[in-house]
């Protein structure tokens, strides 16, 4: 399975967005506001849920965090780059 789908799978299961399907999300549409609609609570659940998979080391600074989780995207080339760091 690839790393997207992974992600995509995680968003559902750990918001427990029972409506939604992988194929619902679109890889570089925003998981916030406009795009899924998702909140700052389902941010932190979410932040959890990944970091727990993915053994992830978030940065303290918020506005990173926001630009690593702007979609199922760029939280896969993040999870790719401290993989590979």
């Amino acid at each position: 399975m690839e790393l997207e789908e992974q992600i995509k799978r995680i968003i559902i299961n750990s918001l427990e967005l029972e409506d939604i399907t992988v194929d619902d999300i679109v890889d570089d549409e925003p998981l916030f506001n406009d795009g899924l609609g998702l909140d700052s609570i389902d941010a932190l659940e979410l932040g959890m849920a990944l970091k727990k998979h993915f053994n992830l080391k978030l940065s303290s600074n918020k506005e990173e965090n926001r630009q690593y989780f702007y979609s199922v995207k760029t939280i896969a080339d993040f999870i790719r780059t401290q993989q590979n760091g």
